[in-house]
């Protein structure tokens, strides 16, 4: 059997091909859409606009119609955004085996470092990324499960975390202003479990025959992306789009739950990654996840009808995990009218 050891990508030195476990099906395969250019469409949304009511218009549009939408003036700083990028890469270009140690402290397993997915052993292919994830909360209860290597990875998650934390919670106060709730709507037990996903995707020799991330939805409320470079790709009208960064800015992501919740007002954006053969690309995705226990339904004042049936975030969790974030089937275990 091989080991994490052996799996990790960012291990393969100068691997000539792709090997066939990394080698999509046909139909999945990105092909020629690897070089799709950036969508110059894509909303980009000033959160530190005094007319509130406009920036709440703007989120709200760009969430009904793409699913996703880029920010500014979003109150972190360029210091911290500059630190937890340089940490992070700083990580995964550690020795492997102290790599698989840093990651593997936990003993509930909720900070954890693999390879492709957290499900490698039942996958029927992979996808070309390392990864570590952690709790994003950072209290001592979560802090010392943390990697201790590089020496500055639990000061620098912490600065980040607290202030990516606050831009969360502004962002989702308009959102829930934008469905006609009250801004507090989302606190609480909706949002109550945020995680931290640090995605490392390392060059690739034959970038048209495998994936960074397959087409998928997130599982969350909302996904808060700092990427430093092109890679990420939206399914919009049929077409991939490419999603460019902005200085110091981030993609923020519908999630799944928030569509849910929304009643399909809002809905969550079909995206995917894609590799290169030039440089490494790392991604730090922070995800809004209520708890285990919060019931996900449509808001009652937007039921007219409800399009989704009540269930606890763990079962929907596990709906998700089986489906393998299979939009079409996801919407038939969702639906009210499946049930």
């Amino acid at each position: 059997m091989e080991t994490l050891d052996q799996n990790l990508v960012s291990s393969w030195f100068d691997v000539q091909s792709v090997p066939q476990t990394f080698v999509h099906p046909p139909e999945k395969r990105p092909g020629n859409s690897i070089d799709v250019p950036p969508c110059k469409n894509i909303p980009v949304v000033d959160l530190g606009s005094r007319d509130r009511s406009h920036t709440i218009q703007q989120i709200s549009k760009a969430s009904q119609d793409f699913g996703f939408f880029q920010v500014f003036n979003h109150g972190v700083c360029k210091k911290l955004i500059d630190d937890i990028m340089s940490i992070s890469k700083e990580f995964h270009k550690m020795p492997r085996k102290d790599k698989i140690i840093e990651g593997s402290k936990d003993p509930s397993g909720r900070c954890k470092f693999y390879t492709s997915s957290e499900n490698y052993a039942n996958e029927e292919v992979h996808y070309w990324r390392d990864a570590l994830t952690h709790p994003a909360h950072s209290s001592e209860n979560y802090m010392q499960f943390l990697p201790q290597k590089p020496t500055q990875y639990r000061e620098v998650f912490k600065a980040y975390v607290d202030e990516v934390r606050n831009m969360g919670s502004m962002i989702l106060e308009m959102l829930a202003e934008g469905l006609g709730l009250s801004k507090e709507f989302f606190n609480g037990g909706l949002s109550e479990n945020p995680t931290l996903l640090s995605n490392h995707y390392p060059p690739c020799p034959d970038p048209t025959l495998t994936l960074g991330l397959t087409k998928h939805r997130d599982p969350s409320l909302i996904t808060i992306l700092l990427q430093d470079s092109e890679g990420l790709q939206v399914f919009k009208d049929g077409n991939w789009i490419g999603v460019e960064p902005i200085s110091s800015g981030f993609v923020v992501n519908i999630g799944y739950v928030m569509q849910m919740i929304s009643n399909s007002k809002f809905k969550g954006a079909d995206h995917r990654v894609v590799t290169n053969s030039r440089a490494a690309r790392t991604t730090i995705a922070y995800f809004i996840y209520p708890s285990n226990e919060t019931v996900i339904e449509p808001a009652n004042v937007l039921c007219n009808p409800p399009l989704y049936r009540s269930m606890k975030f763990t079962e929907f969790l596990q709906h998700f995990k089986s489906k393998a974030a299979n939009d079409e089937e996801m919407s038939k275990v969702l639906s009210l009218s499946s049930s």
